[in-house]
């Protein structure tokens, strides 16, 4: 019974984590290709520049998914059994 609650806690918060770990990025990403794309809207000769930006800024954002998916993995698959 009781490694029963341990497991479904376990995914729970596994749940939780990359839940709320994907809001961030998926809010940041959308705002920053919008808003590149309107530059880009604007400025046609700058396409360039902004494209290597918003790639460059999105895959930093993205880190921090990885990194809540790396937190899941470790509360599903390590600890106490």
């Amino acid at each position: 019974m009781e490694q029963a609650i341990v497991a479904a806690a376990r995914a729970l918060g596994a749940g939780l984590c990359m839940g709320l770990g994907a809001i961030g990025p998926a809010i940041g990403e959308g705002n920053a290709v919008g808003k590149a794309l309107e530059g880009m809207a604007r400025q046609p000769e700058m396409a360039g520049t902004l494209r290597t930006n918003m790639i460059l800024g999105c895959a930093i954002t993205e880190t921090t998914g990885i990194y809540s998916l790396v937190v899941a993995l470790l509360l599903m698959f390590m600890g106490i059994n």
